[in-house]
Order: C-alpha cells, then sequence, then structure tokens
C-alpha cells in the first residue's frame, strides 16, 4: 500500500484514540462504542498495521521506580562527521542511551540518556561517551521535570 494514500476514517479514528491512550483496552469494549462488531476492530486495526500507521504496542516502564532518578539530553559534536556511523555503534553500546538523533544544527548526534544520579551521569559522560573515537566534545542538559509526553493528535 502507497503510504501517501493512506485514508482513515472516523471509526478508525476512534480506534487510534483509545489504544494510544491504552494499548490494552479490550478490542470488545470498542466495538461496542462504536457499534460495530469485535471482528470488524480487528480487521481494521489488522489494515492499519498493514499499512505502517501503528508500529505495535508496546509497555512503559517506570523508569524512576527502577532507580533512575536523572534524565539528561547530550549534545555529541564529531571531529569529524564521517565518524558518525562509529559514534553510534558505540553508543548503541550504552545501555542508558535510549534515543539517538541525527540533527541539524550545532550537534551531530543528539542523545537521551538515563542516569541512577548525577555520579551516574559524569562516568557515562567522562568514561562512556566523551572516550568515544570520533566525539570531540559535548554539551548535557539535564531535565528538571517533563511537562508535556503525548503522541501527535489523531
Amino acid at each position: 500500500m502507497n503510504k501517501n494514500s493512506l485514508k482513515i476514517d472516523g471509526i478508525d479514528k476512534i480506534i487510534l484514540h483509545h489504544l494510544m491512550k491504552d494499548a490494552r483496552k479490550p478490542i470488545l469494549s470498542i466495538a461496542r462504542e462504536v457499534g460495530v462488531s469485535g471482528a470488524a476492530i480487528h480487521q481494521r486495526l489488522k489494515k492499519l498495521e498493514a499499512s505502517g500507521l501503528i508500529e505495535g504496542s508496546k509497555i512503559i516502564v517506570n523508569t524512576e521506580l527502577l532507580g533512575y532518578k536523572t534524565l539528561a539530553f547530550v549534545g555529541i559534536f564529531l571531529d569529524v562527521a564521517s565518524k558518525i556511523s562509529t559514534a553510534l555503534k558505540s553508543l548503541t553500546e550504552i545501555p542508558e542511551v535510549v534515543e539517538s538523533h541525527y540533527t541539524t544544527g550545532n550537534y551531530a548526534i543528539f542523545v537521551k540518556i538515563l542516569c541512577k544520579d548525577n555520579a551516574h551521569l559524569m562516568h557515562l559522560l567522562n568514561k562512556e561517551i566523551q572516550s568515544i573515537k570520533g566525539v570531540a566534545r559535548t554539551e548535557t542538559f539535564i531535565s528538571l521535570e517533563q511537562q508535556i509526553n503525548r503522541q501527535i493528535k489523531i
């Protein structure tokens, strides 16, 4: 299916709204609200998955309960842009790096990392990230609080 030709209707939007809020919401509960059969909802979900609009579902773990109290964003400057592949390979080996973005602007790479505390963050920066071949320097931003956490509205 051509992703540019994807068409979703009001029922699809209701299904997506419910499942984006709670991916474990029973299909039959959604079907009752919409006024169609559970099989119809299931069929629509399969269509949305096949189109690539739905990319699976996941459980979101509360990382604070696991002891990860510090969230930081690190802008990574490379000494040579051609070292990005090597740097990314090394970054994927650091479990605390949970996101990586290739960006425009000052940084070649912008990562999101979870740390137990500031000492853990300092260790990751000094011993792990800044020791990667090609990393010239880093700039770190500690998140004090996340105020918005959402997906795009459908």
